[in-house]
């Protein structure tokens, strides 16, 4: 009887999977494209704290590269091109400044492009791991075979554009407070 069950919460649990993840998906893309108020406080704890995140995600990847041949490369320059694309981003912000307060309003496409991207990166990475796990050569790694790598370069990616972008919104606060004084 208890192994009955056992799939019955499997495939429930599966079943919540597939019907939440549409819906967090699009409140990821509202919330990311909100027009917000822009404080310093704010910018610089997500700047410190996704510093430290990127500092920790690239001595895993090279931790992992033992047993990830290129996870290491992958990641870092993930990371580079992340950063680029958040200084992109704060390019293409819309910036509402009035004496007192600073406002700004992510480009919704770029939202889009770099929720979408997570969100199939993702699905393709669990594909191609399951893939893998199945067709493997007993000599060899399924794990180096998954394209896991692909998937920590665009972990990377989200990493290097968030710190870029809240990084370049502190930086942005601290110049307008000066020149409101």
């Amino acid at each position: 009887m208890p192994l009955l069950l056992l799939p019955i919460a499997i495939l429930v649990s599966i079943f919540v999977a597939v019907l939440i993840a549409p819906w967090t998906i699009l409140q990821r893309y509202r919330a990311g494209t909100a027009r917000r108020l822009a404080r310093g406080w704010v910018a610089l704890i997500n700047a410190v704290g996704l510093s430290v995140s990127a500092g920790i995600f690239l001595i895993t990847a090279g931790i992992s590269s033992v047993w990830l041949p290129r996870a290491l490369a992958y990641s870092a320059w993930g990371l580079a091109g992340g950063c680029a694309i958040g200084l992109l981003g704060l390019g293409l912000t819309r910036w509402e400044a009035t004496p007192r307060t600073l406002h700004y309003t992510p480009n919704r496409w770029l939202v889009l492009i770099i929720t979408v991207t997570v969100a199939v990166r993702l699905c393709w990475g669990v594909a191609r791991a399951w893939n893998a796990w199945q067709m493997s050569d007993p000599n060899g790694s399924w794990l180096a075979e998954s394209g896991l790598h692909g998937s920590m370069g665009a972990g990377a990616v989200v990493l290097g554009y968030y710190f870029a972008f809240w990084a370049g919104l502190w930086l942005r606060v601290r110049r307008h407070r000066r020149s409101a004084v």
